[in-house]
């Protein structure tokens, strides 16, 4: 059973990274109503997989791997947490943004945005992106015990 969540939560992370990525990539270009679409669709698998990654990492911790006392005892394993909720909090930006645009995608319009706001989802994205790799780096260094305070 521990081998199967570790399975889905490696399967997540990575739908995660591949999701924010393709998001990453598509904003660059210019915006139309079909990369506007597969913009806000990615955001959606972005977010999806970030719930699956959350709620069977929270299960391995607590019920399937080393147990809490261990990874609540691993440097690397509480800024791999914090990391992750700030790379969340960030998020929120891009994902109002992609959500406002709904009505105009509905009636078959490209979404209207300011090239400055562009700019800052862009960078936002980038931020993104830079947390996850840190997590990524965290991820290997908890799994080889360095960090370890208990």
């Amino acid at each position: 059973m521990a081998a199967f969540f570790a399975f889905l939560h490696h399967l997540a992370a990575f739908a995660l990274v591949a999701a924010l990525a393709v998001e990453f990539v598509l904003i660059r270009d210019a915006l139309t109503v079909t990369t506007a679409r597969k913009i806000v669709r990615a955001d959606i698998a972005f977010g999806l997989s970030a719930g699956v990654v959350l709620a069977v990492g929270l299960l391995r911790v607590f019920f399937f791997e080393k147990g809490v006392a261990y990874y609540f005892h691993s440097a690397p394993f509480l800024a791999k947490l914090a990391l992750f909720a700030l790379v969340g909090l960030l998020s929120i930006y891009p994902t109002r943004e992609f959500l406002s645009w709904r009505a105009a995608l509905r009636q078959g319009q490209v979404p209207v945005v300011d090239p400055a706001k562009l700019r800052t989802l862009r960078s936002v994205m980038h931020w993104e992106l830079t947390g996850v790799a840190l997590i990524l780096l965290l991820a290997a260094l908890m799994a080889r015990g360095i960090g370890y305070f208990g």
